[in-house]
């Protein structure tokens, strides 16, 4: 085998690298995917976090406006609504209407009961 064909065969399977060589190896590239993965995790959670917060405050600003919209629906015809759908429907049409539509929620749900008593359950508890 002629010599230079031997050198040219040296370097193919072992490249001297120079400092004028710059790169990252396999190792610091899985190292930088680990971090990547782990706050991008943590990121999910917080924002899970949040939106709980924020499915319990709608469902208690939606229980107070059926609160305020049954006080009012009393001070105008001297009764309660009645409990349930009838209820609902009370409010929510007619010349009675007080609410555009009855409250609905992610994780949540508001009732009407007797007396013009209002529930929540779900994410309001």
């Amino acid at each position: 085998m002629n010599h230079r064909l031997r050198a040219v065969l040296a370097r193919i399977h072992r490249p001297d690298r120079t400092r004028s060589q710059s790169g990252f190896t396999l190792i610091e590239l899985l190292v930088v995917i680990v971090i990547l993965g782990v706050l991008s995790g943590i990121v999910v959670f917080a924002v899970s976090g949040i939106q709980d917060r924020g499915n319990a405050a709608a469902c208690k600003t939606d229980k107070k406006s059926v609160e305020v919209a049954v006080e009012a629906y009393f001070a105008k015809n001297g009764a309660y609504p009645p409990a349930g759908d009838p209820g609902w429907l009370e409010l929510t049409s007619g010349v009675n209407q007080l609410l555009r539509g009855r409250p609905t929620g992610s994780g949540y749900t508001i009732g009407l009961g007797i007396n013009g008593s209002v529930t929540a359950t779900g994410a309001c508890t």
